[in-house]
């Protein structure tokens, strides 16, 4: 980052310049890191109060931060703290308006299930069913009697020990019952 400082009355020793232009180093990368910035800190002495004015000019924008204290050196680094603030805030609100959301799948309120993700290999699909929908237990016997000849299984819960069960239609026309 390109530094240019302008002292009213007040000039920096070569030991500060170098913990500042660090500091304004760290400023650049959070702003970009592709473009060279350029700040302007304004350094003034006004009733023993020293007093920094540090700006950067960001696509269009000014960010302007400032500091007083009794110490050059302390007002300094107030100034880039609000700065730093700033830069964070900015880069953040650009990053988040230029990102757009995926689309979640949509939620399953039906027995019917939903695809939610592809597998690598093409024709399957791992469906996903929503467990917040409250089902009544039911008995071996309607778990077959609500499978219809499209089902090949139904997760159910068991009315008589209250446990998850699958029910998977084999190939041969038989069922498995698997009990969790």
């Amino acid at each position: 980052m390109k530094i240019t400082y302008t002292g009213r009355q007040v000039e920096l020793a070569p030991a500060q310049l170098k913990k500042l232009e660090a500091r304004f180093a760290k400023i650049g990368r959070l702003l970009d890191g592709k473009e060279e910035r350029g700040a302007h800190v304004v350094l003034s002495l006004e009733r023993k109060t020293h007093k920094a004015e540090a700006t950067i000019h960001y696509y269009n924008h000014q960010l302007v931060g400032l500091g007083s204290s009794a110490d050059l050196f302390t007002a300094i680094h107030l100034a880039a703290e609000k700065l730093e603030k700033q830069c964070v805030k900015a880069r953040t609100k650009w990053r988040d308006a230029k990102r757009m959301p995926h689309k979640s799948a949509p939620e399953v309120e039906t027995d019917k299930p939903a695809p939610a993700e592809a597998d690598a290999e093409p024709g399957r699909q791992v469906y996903r069913v929503k467990p917040a929908l409250k089902r009544k237990p039911m008995t071996v016997e309607e778990a077959v009697l609500e499978m219809d000849k499209t089902r090949d299984y139904l997760v159910y819960r068991d009315a008589q020990t209250d446990r998850v069960s699958v029910i998977v239609r084999r190939r041969d026309g038989h069922f498995d019952l698997v009990e969790g």
